[in-house]
């Protein structure tokens, strides 16, 4: 008799240990589970981020003047991209939607392009003194410095086709709309060929399960309490920061998918790159 043949299965145990996870990501999502687990793990580094946030807030508005309050704000985080910032600001100033706010903050870097960025009144730049190092809360301080009915978002290496403010806005204002819509999304390779297009209809239960709403798509109605999560989330950490805040933000909301394509991804090596 082999050694093999001795030393008993390992199957039926694994499976049966492993049990009351399969049950518990059956009923709530592991998305959901995994945040429950970060709220636990990550939440010094959650009160650290809030304090910086806030600190830095309070510190670039008060050298602004006093800021409209346009129709839409666009918050465009950015990091150490200037070349590709460029082209992300200026596709969101090429939106046929004229009443936007486009509010691009860098997250310590001190590479921020002032003097090559568009002269244009629709757009503010701003740097924080001190890195974060998470995309969410850069957001945080680009919403808390602003007003606005709706609010947009953009990443510094992805750009929007001309009609994407107008597509979400068109449903967003119409008679009973909802109170956030997201587009289609165009992957894109680094050689400019087409690597895939995310087009999923809304399904909250399925988004405990799947990240198929891409942040750059997401158009919502401002609320008061709209911000994304203070926890930092190191690459791997997952959900990731806007994950989780389209899966916050849906509780006991409208969302509604638009399937047109409005939104550029890049895939380059410093993405977050997903299978979709």
């Amino acid at each position: 008799m082999t050694a093999a043949e001795v030393r008993p299965s390992r199957g039926p145990l694994r499976t049966a240990a492993r049990l009351p996870w399969t049950v518990l990501k059956g009923a709530f999502g592991w998305i959901v589970l995994f945040e429950l687990r970060n709220k636990v793990l990550l939440l010094r580094s959650g009160v650290r981020l809030r304090r910086l946030a806030n600190a830095e807030i309070a510190r670039i508005a008060a050298t602004l003047p006093e800021l409209p309050e346009p129709l839409v704000v666009t918050a465009i985080p950015t990091y150490r991209r200037p070349e590709a910032l460029l082209n992300a600001v200026r596709s969101a100033l090429a939106q046929t939607v004229q009443d936007q706010l486009v509010v691009v903050v860098d997250d310590g870097s001190d590479s921020l392009p002032l003097d090559r960025l568009p002269d244009d009144p629709r757009l503010i730049a701003v740097a924080m003194h001190r890195n974060s190092g998470d995309c969410g809360v850069v957001r945080n301080v680009a919403m808390r410095l602003t007003r606005s009915r709706y609010v947009a978002f953009l990443d510094d290496d992805n750009v929007w086709k001309p009609d994407h403010l107008a597509t979400a806005l068109e449903a967003l204002e119409a008679p009973g709309g909802p109170d956030a819509v997201y587009t289609a999304v165009r992957r894109v390779l680094p050689d400019g060929t087409e690597h895939d297009v995310l087009s999923v209809p809304w399904d909250r239960r399925r988004n405990s399960r799947e990240a198929f709403v891409d942040i750059n798509a997401f158009v919502a109605r401002r609320t008061p309490a709209m911000r994304f999560s203070w926890l930092y989330r190191a690459k791997g950490v997952l959900p990731r920061e806007d994950w989780e805040f389209v899966r916050r933000y849906s509780r006991g909301r409208r969302i509604r998918h638009i399937p047109h394509v409005t939104v550029e991804y890049l895939v380059n090596p410093t993405s977050f790159y997903t299978q979709w």
